[in-house]
């Protein structure tokens, strides 16, 4: 049997063998295509595509246009900047479009069939998420204002240039929530605006001291554009808790009312029907759990009462989008690290699935209801537009390929594919879903260093799609490993469940478990095994630091490493209240017993520390905590600092050198290939040009 893996791992190696290995250059010249939307009539899918300038470090989105059969692909905008978000208007003549071309983020609209674009709104912060509102010439949008100015342009210019201009620069804080993600609110809120091009005026439609809709939370207009429904919390201590609740606004009066007053969770994301009697939205049952099941409900506004159409489905559901005759609602769900695509019915609460393509980032529906697009990608596929029909069987659906931005890439470039084993955790007897990615010209003969990411979240789940980690270290000559252990989604909800109060236990027996399985394979030389992580796989690198020499070296990016500091320095404080059983005084042994900063004195295995600045969910403070910590141990330790970027640094300005920093690293500690630039050019911005670069992809 095992010789038969062998010669079936060389045959696969043997496809790939007169390709160029991947490589940071290779990434950033794949396009990324997104938000596909179909036209009214059916006929045409507006989507957006961005591409990248690794040595200018910059990006550039643009609107295409493609007929629904592939064919007539155009491309519509040609500002050297962002245009996004495309949005038909109800006729199908023009496109509503964000772009960064003139004072900031502003609404415009395309003519489709020809003519210049034309800005719309000039509104003062910029605007987003915009939306017609019914068959008017009205739109609504986002925007960060002071509640006291709501949508009085005047009013928000004054206050944010006498900020700007003043000597004193500071922040002022009289409760919790102050920051959020990467930036302080100084009393700034999220409001959602109504602008009317006739007359040019703007009206705030949730006004008062709040944000509305939240971060990262939707808003949905009623077809007729009468109704407003969005997100929001109104809890009097909001960092504390995850009771956002949906509100409905009559456009026309602003009144306003609470629809999910009885559930003390989540609720959000809403969708309405396309009859405008429904509205499709995410529910979640256990208070201050934001990784509870994430349900599919229906609230019906004429009976006011609630349907969850999702509860048998154990697995998290997301993006909803209702099918055109209402009688439906699509969704995408987590399931074993694929994100596949399903619909369930209304009256019947059938749960069918639709399309499984490994990962679905975004799709929609056609208005005839027969047939769908989706932005799909694999791990060895970017994103590029697919279709495919509604109705049959999902295993015989044949998806027909709309795009090929990224064939060259594809043609000359070895994009490795996967292999995906299953492997027994020791506590619970649980299988642990892993992929394994081997190394450009791979010989199955030869004994190869060996990479192993944990993932982040902590409830999240490594998954079946295109991302630079799972293709530039391959390239570079290194097998690696990406384990699903407790904690992640797409197992059902108990196993997401059983990473709470337990952040160094299952999920480090997990991955030691997964550590033996790999280290026993031939083609894995396990005396250079490293390890890297990200937010939760950050703490588990430090975790590791001071549990095990197994690895020859890690790698922690934006870890957590002092639990009873990152509590007192984080934002969501809803997080650590459950993850960690309350606050450091009301569950000091948990905190103690899990907290990486306890086992310094085991600290031994060299390692890479990165975090950013501006990260306000992961204090930059605990990076510098441990880094501290690992020199005054005289283990090898570097630093890394992105003093402008947050938990998720720059994907084109500061990523090419988080790549580099790690291949650099495990050059030195591991044996694989050397980083394709030198890491003080590449720092003093001294690295891309003929005399310096080191690496060209054909």
């Amino acid at each position: 049997m095992y010789r038969q893996i062998v010669i079936i791992l060389f045959f696969v190696a043997s496809l790939f063998a007169g390709k160029a290995p991947f490589s940071i250059e290779a990434l950033y010249k794949i396009k990324n295509v997104g938000d596909p939307r179909i036209s009214p009539d059916g006929r045409r899918v507006a989507f957006v595509v961005t591409s990248y300038i690794l040595q200018e470090g910059s990006s550039n989105s643009d609107i295409y246009l493609i007929d629904a059969d592939g064919g007539n692909l155009r491309r519509m905008t040609y500002y050297d900047g962002a245009d996004y978000h495309p949005r038909w208007s109800p006729d199908g003549k023009e496109i509503l479009f964000i772009s960064s071309r003139k004072n900031g983020a502003q609404a415009w609209l395309l003519p489709v069939d020809g003519g210049e674009a034309r800005q719309l709104t000039d509104f003062y912060g910029g605007v987003s998420d915009v939306q017609w509102v019914g068959s008017s010439t009205q739109i609504v949008f986002t925007s960060a204002v002071f509640p006291e100015c709501g949508a009085r342009q005047d009013c928000n210019k004054n206050i944010l240039e006498s900020l700007k201009a003043g000597p004193l620069f500071a922040h002022l804080a009289d409760r919790l929530f102050y920051r959020h993600w990467t930036s302080y609110k100084d009393g700034k809120r999220s409001h959602i605006i109504l602008y009317d091009s006739q007359n040019n005026s703007y009206r705030d439609l949730t006004p008062g001291d709040y944000d509305a809709p939240a971060m990262w939370g939707r808003f949905t207009l009623s077809p007729d554009g009468g109704q407003l429904c969005f997100e929001s919390n109104r809890d009097e201590f909001e960092a504390e808790n995850t009771n956002k609740d949906l509100f409905l606004v009559d456009v026309k009066s602003g009144q306003m009312r609470k629809l999910t007053a009885r559930n003390q969770a989540y609720d959000g994301q809403p969708v309405f029907s396309p009859d405008g009697s429904k509205i499709a939205y995410q529910m979640q049952k256990v208070p201050g759990f934001e990784s509870d099941l994430k349900r599919l409900a229906v609230y019906d506004l004429k009976t006011n009462t609630v349907s969850v159409l999702t509860e048998s489905f154990d697995n998290w559901t997301q993006n909803y989008r209702w099918a055109p005759d209402g009688k439906s609602v699509y969704f995408i769900a987590h399931e074993k690290a694929h994100f596949p695509l399903y619909r369930v019915g209304l009256d019947s609460g059938r749960i069918e699935k639709i399309a499984d393509l490994k990962t679905i980032d975004a799709y929609d529906v056609s208005p005839d209801g027969n047939w769908l697009v989706a932005v799909r990608r694999t791990i060895d596929h970017p994103a590029e537009l697919f279709r495919l029909p509604v109705q049959g069987n999902w295993r015989d659906k044949k998806a027909q390929r709309l795009t090929f931005f990224n064939k060259a890439i594809e043609d000359s470039v070895d994009l490795r594919p996967a292999k995906e084993v299953w492997i027994k955790s020791p506590k619970t007897g649980l299988r642990i879903h892993t992929f394994i990615i081997l190394p450009h010209n791979f010989d199955p003969t030869q004994k190869y260093p060996l990479i192993l990411n944990v993932h982040g979240g902590p409830q999240y789940q490594w998954y079946d799609g295109f991302r630079g980690d799972w293709q530039v270290y391959p390239g570079y000559g290194y097998i690696v490993a990406f384990p699903n252990p407790h904690g992640s989604t797409g197992y059902g909800q108990a196993f997401t469940n059983a990473i709470s109060r337990d952040w160094g236990g299952k999920v480090y027996e997990d991955v030691m478990a997964v550590t033996d399985y790999l280290a026993k394979l031939d083609y894995v030389d396990e005396n250079r095994m490293g390890a890297m992580g990200w937010s939760y796989g950050g703490y588990m690198m430090m975790w590791l630091e001071g549990h095990t020499t197994r690895f020859k070296a890690l790698a922690a990016m934006m870890g957590v490493y002092d639990l009873p500091a990152m509590y007192g320095s984080t934002e969501e404080l809803w997080f650590p209240h459950w993850d960690l059983g309350g606050a450091p005084w009301e569950n000091p042994d948990l905190y103690a017993r899990f907290s990486p900063h306890n086992y310094v004195n085991n600290f031994a295995t060299p390692c890479l520390v990165i975090t950013g600045e501006r990260d306000y969910r992961v204090p930059y403070t605990q990076s510098l905590e441990f880094f501290t910590a690992l020199q005054k141990k005289r283990v090898p330790s570097r630093l890394i600092v992105f003093p402008n970027d947050g938990h998720w640094p720059g994907y084109v300005t500061s990523m090419p050198f988080y790549y580099n920093a790690h291949l650099d690293w495990f050059h030195t500690y591991l044996g694989g290939k050397p980083a394709p630039y030198d890491m003080q050019k590449m720092l003093r911005n001294q690295a891309f040009g003929s005399s310096t670069a080191k690496e060209t992809v054909k």
